[in-house]
């Protein structure tokens, strides 16, 4: 008989939570006329589910690792495949990014092979790539979830989930070099990102790696509001961006990891992914 993964586990608990979540707080919300309350309800709302999946997250990781076996590798799986369940419940959340974050955390770690990072190193930057955007878990769903553009204030909560992904991880021993990719995936190399407006080198590596795979696959991967771009555009987008939002080196690795890819067969640098 087959078993079913921890992380698999973890996602189907996500995804019947969420489901009921949707039903019951949908109706909720529906009775509320006045816009004010239905504001400051939504935020409850996105706070209770975060409560919500944080409890049920607690129980299933407990169940799971009191089952494991008592060793150093089968504590680490377990806590990988928590990391991955999490990271699987935002996308059921966040609809719009499908398997992104399985994408992203796979071509990351391929371009830090290319820097020679291995081991503990490259164990930090799959684990910070995977929970990259779990701060966005504490963003309301009515900001989280909406199709069209965004208002000032609306934008001012999207910009803070690097700051909450830190408060919701931070004292977790486990995860502490692993922080540095959802705190600093958004800095840019000129000094012109969030949160904290890091320039340069004082951005950390592995989050300037993360930067350049993260833009690549929102750029070619399918939006409400647009179409995919071509492998070969995206390309050319950061050639155009480097030294600027991204650092040269890593977009010069990349160039060069994703022509030889083409090469390869693995991708069509003239079309899609």
């Amino acid at each position: 008989m087959t078993r079913v993964s921890a992380a698999a586990r973890i996602a189907g608990g996500y995804l019947l939570l969420s489901v009921l979540w949707i039903l019951f707080s949908d109706r909720v919300v529906a009775r509320v006329p006045d816009a004010d309350r239905l504001t400051w309800l939504q935020t409850v709302k996105g706070i209770g589910f975060v409560l919500a999946t944080t409890a049920l997250l607690y129980l299933l990781t407990r169940r799971y690792i009191t089952r494991a076996e008592s060793t150093a590798d089968a504590l680490r799986v377990a806590y990988d495949e928590t990391l991955a369940g999490w990271a699987a419940a935002l996308d059921i959340r966040d609809h719009s990014t499908g398997e992104h974050t399985q994408r992203v955390t796979e071509l990351t770690v391929a371009l830090a092979q290319r820097f020679g990072l291995q081991g503990a190193e490259l164990d930090d930057i799959r684990r910070g790539a995977t929970l990259h955007d779990i701060g966005k878990m504490a963003v309301p769903d009515a900001v989280l979830g909406k199709t069209g553009p965004l208002d000032d204030e609306e934008w001012a909560q999207i910009k803070r989930h690097p700051e909450l992904a830190v408060r919701m991880l931070d004292g977790i021993t486990y995860l502490e070099s692993a922080l540095v990719v959802p705190w600093c995936h958004h800095e840019r190399w000129d000094g012109s990102g969030y949160p904290r407006g890091l320039q340069g080198t004082a951005i950390p590596f592995p989050a300037r790696l993360f930067a350049v795979v993260d833009v690549y696959d929102a750029l070619t991967s399918e939006r409400p509001y647009r179409e995919p771009a071509s492998t070969n555009a995206a390309l050319a987008y950061f050639e155009a961006e480097s030294g600027k939002q991204f650092d040269p080196d890593v977009v010069r690795e990349f160039v060069a990891m994703m022509a030889e890819r083409d090469a390869s067969g693995i991708i069509d640098i003239g079309g899609r992914l």
